[in-house]
């Protein structure tokens, strides 16, 4: 495809997730022939997606430019970074995936679960500079809620582009330190443009460090007198750890509920990032040997989720396990926005099964954030000190939010660029400037379908949620023009039918006399036409009668 967007001595940069929202992160540097992707996750639905499972970025550029793609570039080994790799790979011939550390595992093992997918995944270090005709990709290290978090440098003829990924500047972390001297050094050499991680910009401080969290879970288990159970995210793996040291620490048992949390420690396990001796994680079918002072149960479940093991759990439909007397649960996260409700109903399903419940409030630290608040936002800009800033992964008032923040520490006005996925920042080593957009909508994914989900069938699953099914079944008599006997109406989830035989009588009786009434006024049956006039006809009535709207299904059989 003959890209017409930007110049061919520019650099253009863009993002097909990640902007204006949290979630689906991936952004793509691209010069002249080349194309280096950053990044490809998905984002997990609200509530209005219904029967939604996963959102991810229209891929119909990288399709079309596809023989430009020299590599992906994965930051780290999140779902809204690594999440859409499966499906990316289906539709876009990606010649190299380059992961470090515990995303390599996490990739590995989620391909397994989508077979026949043939794919390149190397291993990068932190030192390595990966180098193509025009384009050099280059690593930093950073701190995250996850081990082997990094930063990403691209090296352009016009300058050096600077991906922070996720990231907190923690001082005393439970893994490796970043790496603050080559932070200082690019910023030093020059930066042409910095995308800066905009998570937390509207938050005035500094993050807590996951030592200080750790220490508070070791206190909190120090007095627990029952069983612990503990709800976390699922790819948090340093808390994990911590959880699993305090269980240590206490002579208690652990057992591990949840698809996502037992691959997580799985994969945690084999590559050493969860230390724990011999026979200290039981299976769930063992912990009936234990006293419940003996046991740590690890779930998911933190956000509130309704099929999660913590709310099986909390509501009594869980097949292995019923919350007791006695019972500790610690909500070791915070509740993502928008998702306060469900986590409100499952605490308080825990209480009135007589559980103690402690949340992460001012009095008791059971977790801290992976992104850095604006304090930490400043100390990167400072530390890069970007000729070009563009915010990036966050929601648009984060993102405008962190753009002050670049013009208060230093950048100048006019060279902060707040975008919208799709928008082309097209640049030189003098200039930058919006040059139009590619196509970068949500792609809808179904169970194992793909990109048949649009919006007129959601706006269908919303009507069927909220007033139901209307289904009119008409049997006509092709030779004789007339009705065989009278329409059926079946309801579904719009009224009880056995309680509203009048309603239903009504409107059998309106539909047959339209039919037949159509019937006479035309020569040929025009089944197109009398289920639009009988959909109107209900519409209409039913409003008024019933101040509902429900999907209105005329089924036409011919004799």
């Amino acid at each position: 495809m003959q890209n017409q967007i930007f110049k061919k001595h520019e650099v253009g940069v863009f993002a097909l997730g990640g902007l204006g929202e949290v979630g689906k992160n991936m952004y793509v540097v691209e010069y002249q022939n080349e194309i280096v992707i950053i990044d490809a996750g998905i984002m997990f639905p609200d509530d209005s997606l219904l029967g939604i499972d996963y959102v991810i970025p229209d891929y119909t550029y990288l399709a079309e430019n596809q023989d430009k793609i020299k590599a992906l570039v994965i930051t780290h080994g999140h779902e809204d970074h690594i999440g859409g790799i499966p499906w990316l790979l289906r539709h876009v011939k990606i010649p190299k995936i380059y992961a470090n550390g515990l995303a390599v595992g996490l990739i590995k093992n989620k391909m397994e679960e989508h077979k026949g997918i043939h794919y390149n995944l190397l291993e990068f270090f932190e030192n390595d500079i990966i180098r193509f005709k025009h384009l050099s990709v280059g690593f930093f290290r950073t701190n995250h809620s996850i081990p082997d978090s990094f930063g990403v440098v691209v090296g352009t003829p016009h300058g050096k582009i600077v991906h922070t990924g996720d990231f907190k500047f923690d001082f005393t972390p439970t893994g490796p330190d970043a790496d603050y001297a080559k932070m200082a050094k690019l910023g030093h050499n020059g930066v042409l443009l910095l995308l800066s991680d905009s998570t937390n910009a509207e938050i005035d401080a500094f993050t807590k460090s996951e030592t200080t969290v750790s220490e508070n879970i070791k206190d909190i288990f120090a007095n627990i007198k029952g069983r612990a159970l503990v709800a976390t995210f699922a790819s948090n793996i340093h808390r994990v750890q911590q959880i699993v040291e305090a269980s240590i620490a206490s002579r208690r048992k652990i057992a591990v509920f949840g698809r996502s949390m037992e691959r997580t420690v799985e994969v945690g396990q084999q590559m050493g990032y969860i230390k724990a001796p011999h026979g200290t994680f039981v299976s769930p079918r063992a912990l009936k040997h234990f006293a419940p002072h003996e046991i740590t149960i690890i779930s998911t479940g933190s956000q509130g989720e309704p099929f999660a093991a913590l709310s099986r759990i909390a509501n009594g439909t869980h097949k292995q396990i019923k919350v007791q007397p006695g019972d500790t649960v610690i909500f070791s996260s915070s509740p993502i926005p928008g998702n306060q409700p469900s986590v409100n109903k499952t605490i308080n399903q825990l209480f009135k099964q007589d559980a103690n419940v402690i949340t992460h409030s001012p009095l008791s630290d059971t977790h801290t954030s992976g992104h850095g608040g604006s304090e930490e936002l400043k100390l990167m800009l400072k530390l890069m000190r970007p000729t070009y800033f563009m915010p990036i992964h966050g929601e648009h008032r984060m993102l405008k939010i962190h753009a002050e923040t670049g013009i208060a520490c230093g950048v100048k006005r006019g060279n902060e660029f707040v975008m919208d996925n799709g928008d082309m920042l097209a640049l030189t080593k003098k200039s930058a400037r919006k040059a139009g957009s590619v196509p970068a909508g949500n792609v809808y994914i179904d169970g194992k379908g793909i990109g048949d989900i649009g919006s007129v069938v959601l706006k269908d699953r919303k009507i069927l949620s909220e007033d139901g099914l209307l289904s009119i079944v008409i049997t006509i008599d092709e030779k004789n023009r007339s009705l065989k006997g009278n329409s059926v109406i079946v309801s579904r989830g719009f009224v009880y039918m056995k309680s509203h035989t009048e309603l239903t009588k009504e409107l059998s009786a309106m539909v047959d006399n339209h039919v037949k009434n159509l019937l006479s006024k035309y020569d040929t049956i025009k089944t197109g036409l009398i289920k639009r006039d009988v959909i109107r006809l209900l519409n209409d009535y039913i409003v008024n009668k019933t101040e509902r709207n429900p999907m209105i299904l005329p089924v036409i059989k011919t004799l």
